[in-house]
């Protein structure tokens, strides 16, 4: 059994930690109002982007068949891009982990399907993991999952997108785990490329164009902003979620800290009365045989 000392240091040890992790707890819930406010305002933003390329996308001839613009047609998926975003540091629970889970389910079905994957990661932790696992990145960025700055963002998919509308890829997915709640995260799977019309908020009324011919050139600077502000977006969505399960589990930590400290308590007082108790029979031993 520890002694006294020894229990002594465990307790303030474990204090200290407590304190850490309840002043991140804090830091957390304070970065996570501000993500909150800007995904809130990014999402509006995001609708509308979504809407207006519908209702162009549905001006063309009436029809999407006829739309020529690649980003609207399915094609043999021969290669496939995978952007996925991670944060740059831990201590956030499984928040990393189901990305990377995700990421690894789509790589794997790819491979089954003869499928050709470019992996492209944002985020330290999941660009750390597949390099360990020595999986090959085309593209990577550490700093933006913790700082999204859409200039950035757009510089990192824009590949992605150019690829695609050459006819170099046949997909473009976007990967990372995205804010519901202050206690739940939820993992996104995003097909940028190709769109799918339907899946868009189409409103007949939103947007006329004259003249006419200018509405394919018009429709592909939309997509592509589309496609730039949805990893904006993803990154936005990221860093929300991001801090919502630090928050968790640095709440999580001081609640065990709390417990631990009570348990050496316990056991220190234990021991502290079995010290004190022996040396009251010490004493009385001692005096009895003075006696004699």
């Amino acid at each position: 059994m520890a002694n006294l000392k020894e229990l002594k240091n465990q307790i303030n040890s474990v204090k200290g930690t407590q304190k850490t992790t309840k002043a991140m707890k804090l830091v957390s819930t304070a970065k996570l109002r501000r993500a909150e406010v800007a995904l809130k305002n990014s999402r509006e933003y995001a609708k509308k982007i979504e809407e207006l390329v519908s209702s162009i996308a549905s001006k063309i001839n009436g029809m999407k068949d006829t739309i020529e613009n690649r980003a609207f047609h399915d094609v043999e998926t021969k290669k496939v891009d995978i952007i996925f975003v991670t944060a740059d540091k831990g201590l956030c629970g499984g928040f990393n982990h189901q990305t990377i889970k995700q990421v690894s389910k789509l790589l794997k079905e790819f491979k089954e399907q003869d499928i050709k994957v470019r992996l492209k990661g944002i985020g330290r932790k999941g660009i750390e993991y597949f390099k360990f696992n020595e999986y090959e990145l085309l593209n990577e960025k550490i700093g933006l999952s913790a700082a999204p700055n859409y200039e950035e963002a757009s510089k990192f998919i824009l590949e992605s997108y150019n690829d695609f509308m050459n006819g170099e890829t046949d997909k473009v997915i976007l990967v990372h785990n995205g804010y519901v709640n202050k206690i739940v995260q939820e993992v996104k799977v995003n097909t940028l490329l190709p769109l799918k019309i339907e899946e868009l908020h189409s409103k007949d009324d939103i947007l006329d164009i004259e003249p006419k011919n200018d509405e394919e050139k018009v429709l592909e600077e939309l997509i592509q902003k589309y496609v730039e502000f949805s990893q904006f977006f993803a990154l936005l969505d990221s860093l929300a979620a991001e801090h919502s399960a630090r928050m968790q589990a640095m709440d999580a930590a001081t609640n065990n800290a709390s417990d631990k400290v009570k348990e050496l308590t316990l056991q220190y007082n234990k021991v502290r009365q079995e010290a004190v108790t022996t040396e009251l029979i010490e004493i009385i031993s001692g005096m009895e045989s003075l006696k004699k």
